[in-house]
């Protein structure tokens, strides 16, 4: 250590030995990427760290850390930063100084600007202010809980989401765990799936959660084959990024796909699927135990080769997004003498035989380029052919630095092809392999309920949306015996002859023509006629000789929602007949009413088992005649789980508000307040029921429930307002349901 070097260690005066024996190396870089005027600044910011009394951690983070910094965001970023050490050192959250400093370096090269870590700096001081607080009764206050989390999860938040983005995440957490500690440090480290979810509805792109129904729609359409969709998150793994893969369980693909290369992220998940369904359909597994790692890298090659070709023949459009996603490395990219050039090697020979275009020399690559296509003019050709071509090609063009322990992994890897794990099969199971012991040549089962719609739930605590909170399955209901429907009718004969009456007088006049228009419709015989004498005579004809139609009556949508919680399993006071049965009843009255009077009508049943499974099963559409396939869907009906009910209006809304009638609505019969075994405030769900007859309310549809429960009065009016009846007398539900709706409907 020269004179120099001492002077500026003697000027820290510091007794940590640790920092002597890092600070000349220290010293040097910073001498190297600051000024003078820097250098001295440098110094001094790193004695007052050592003068903190916070040990050393934040002195060494920040001498190896500041250079880099200042390269990054400037030298006159020095000053905010020891602002913001200075307000944590005054705070509770002085032990958050040194993760602040240990990932400055990551954030500010992210960032590239004073002004942005400015912004950054006022993220983590509103987390801070927003986050420390007194407790109560007691002289003291306790430190952000999550704020060194936040610190630690920065420079990977910051390579998923713009500033505004990482404000928003901050801002969520803050306004949701405030006052829970442990759930705080669970959101500021990424753990649970709060902030999870927040940090994939802030990220840029084409989310898997929006656009998964048209993805399973594109796979049953055009591939006939059908899969769950599964996602897997790309925000946490930036040194190896997982690849699609399919497994016992589904389709596993990434959670968000940004667009590339001119290619949208919707048309990448569908290159993707379509190359997964590829293989799942002519691709044959083969024993890998006595395979090198070059021969398998080779075959997969080639495999995915012939999957791609036999998907272009089907769909030739397809090209235009592989050769715009493919990549095309030069032949001189990868130098042999020191790398192993084989990955290298083998994307040249995929981008060859899917570019004739492609311009490359090499003669083994052109040769086998030539080879492939030959053997795939000959027919669609097997893994087993591609398999000994790959063998072939690994024996003329094996090198001795393939086994360097240095790869080439640039511009190698093409972006919709899967790991292959399906290709494989091994005898001798290891740890890390996974078997695929049945071949998947034909489409799995179809599933029996689509994918799942996200829905938002409302926390009144803290006045927000959780991001997709809750999935909705929907399903067409099971059916049953229609006949039971029908002897259901016919017990109520009596009653169905005095609503037939009251129909009767509500019926509609649909159309009412009006006449004597100068520009209407169509033509008025009887007016023209009279026109026409009138000019024959010599005496000035009416011009009003068209007419036009008005619709003179109903125009209704109604769509009714049928809480099929377990509860409606319970048997009525003083009867035998159980809650559900006498819902079956009414309904069926009603649906029958309906039809008599010419409403379209959707009928639709609800249960939840937490948020991850509400399940939403359709009785009758709204183009669907009231018959036996309807009937034999209400005699099914059976009851379970719980009631979560904002989630089921929400999706009932989706169909109503695509409507086109001029009043629209929604009827709710339900037998007990929300609820859900996974929530413990018993306010949670009716606030969340209350916003969502708001939501519905905004986009024109128009709330009513009917509710069984005597207790409803303590909670109903809290969700519908005046907008809700509720029937004491359960064994008169039959009667009253269709009385309510004509009333409603008049």
């Amino acid at each position: 250590m020269d004179a120099a070097t001492r002077a500026a260690l003697a000027r820290l005066d510091t007794g940590f030995p640790q920092v002597g024996m890092v600070f000349a190396a220290c010293l040097a870089e910073a001498r190297a990427a600051l000024s003078p005027e820097g250098v001295e600044a440098y110094l001094d910011a790193a004695r007052a760290l050592g003068k903190l009394g916070r040990g050393v951690e934040p002195l060494l983070a920040f001498l190896e850390v500041w250079p880099s910094v200042a390269k990054a965001a400037g030298e006159a970023a020095l000053e905010p930063v020891m602002d913001f050490v200075r307000q944590l050192q005054k705070s509770p959250n002085g032990p958050a100084i040194a993760p602040f400093l240990r990932t400055l370096a990551a954030v500010a090269q992210r960032l590239q600007s004073a002004e942005q870590l400015q912004r950054y700096l006022d993220i983590a001081r509103m987390l801070m202010e927003r986050t420390t607080g007194s407790i109560h009764g007691v002289h003291t206050t306790y430190r952000s809980p999550g704020l060194p989390h936040f610190f630690a999860q920065a420079p990977g938040l910051l390579a998923q989401l713009d500033l505004a983005g990482l404000r928003n995440w901050v801002t969520y957490g803050v306004r949701h765990e405030a006052s829970h500690p442990e759930r705080q440090k669970d959101y500021f480290s990424l753990q649970s799936a709060d902030a999870r979810a927040v940090l994939l509805r802030e990220r840029h792109g084409t989310l898997l959660v929006d656009v998964e129904r048209k993805l399973d729609l594109y796979l049953r359409a055009l591939w006939r084959d059908a899969d769950l969709l599964i996602p897997y998150s790309t925000a946490f793994d930036t040194l190896r990024a997982p690849m699609p893969y399919v497994d016992a369980l589904g389709i596993r693909l990434p959670d968000v796909q940004d667009t590339a290369q001119g290619v949208s992220g919707l048309d990448r998940y569908r290159l993707k699927l379509a190359h997964m369904v590829g293989h799942r359909r002519w691709s044959m597994p083969q024993i890998a135990d006595n395979w090198s790692p070059f021969q398998r890298l080779a075959v997969e090659c080639f495999e995915d080769s012939r999957i791609d070709t036999l998907l272009l023949r089907a769909y030739p459009g397809l090209r235009r997004l592989m050769l715009a996603l493919h990549p095309k490395p030069a032949e001189d990219a990868c130098d042999p003498t020191t790398t192993s050039c084989l990955r290298h090697r083998l994307t040249l020979l995929s981008r060859a035989v899917l570019d004739p275009g492609h311009g490359y020399r090499n003669a083994d690559l052109v040769e086998f380029a030539a080879r492939f296509h030959a053997q795939m003019a000959q027919g669609p050709s097997s893994t087993q052919d591609m398999a000994t071509l790959a063998l072939a090609y690994v024996a003329q063009t094996r090198r001795q630095s393939d086994q360097y322990a240095q790869v080439h992994f640039a511009d190698t890897v093409v972006d919709w092809r899967d790991d292959n794990r399906h290709l494989w099969r091994f005898i001798e199971q290891g740890d890390e392999e996974d078997s695929f012991d049945t071949p998947q040549h034909s489409p799995p089962q179809q599933p029996q309920r689509l994918p799942p719609r996200h829905y938002p739930e409302w926390d009144q605590a803290s006045q927000s949306y959780r991001p997709d909170w809750v999935s909705v399955y929907e399903a067409l209901h099971p059916a049953g015996q229609a006949a039971v429907i029908d002897r259901l009718l016919h017990k109520h004969a009596v009653l169905a002859r005095r609503l037939e009456k009251m129909l009767d007088l509500l019926k509609p006049q649909d159309r009412v023509r009006v006449r004597y228009q100068e520009d209407g419709s169509e033509l008025d015989l009887d007016i023209a006629l009279r026109a026409l004498i009138d000019l024959k005579t010599g005496a000035t004809p009416d011009p009003r000789i068209t007419m036009s139609h008005r619709s003179d009556g109903r125009d209704i949508a109604v769509s009714l929602l049928l809480d099929l919680s377990a509860s409606l399993n319970d048997k009525v006071a003083g009867g035998e007949q159980t809650i559900l049965e006498l819902s079956q009843e009414a309904v069926s009255l009603l649906a029958w009413a309906v039809d008599r009077l010419g409403d379209p009508l959707a009928i639709a049943g609800f249960q939840s088992n937490t948020r991850h499974e509400v399940r939403y099963l359709h009785v009758k559409g709204f183009s669907e005649p009231w018959g036996d396939a309807v009937k034999a869907r209400l005699a099914a009906m059976q009851a379970a789980y719980s009631t979560r009910m904002g989630a089921a209006m929400r999706h009932a809304a989706r169909t109503l508000a695509t409507r086109r009638n001029a009043k629209k609505l929604l009827l709710i019969l339900t037998d007990g307040e929300p609820a859900d075994v996974d929530v413990q405030d018993d306010r949670l769900l009716i606030d969340d029921a209350r916003q969502a007859v708001k939501e519905l309310e905004h986009d024109g549809i128009f709330t009513h429930c009917i509710s069984l429960d005597r207790r409803a009065d303590a909670y109903v009016a809290d969700i519908f307002g005046r907008r809700y009846t509720v029937i004491d007398n359960i064994q008169r539900l039959p009667e009253k349901l269709p009385e309510l709706f004509l009333t409603l409907t008049r």
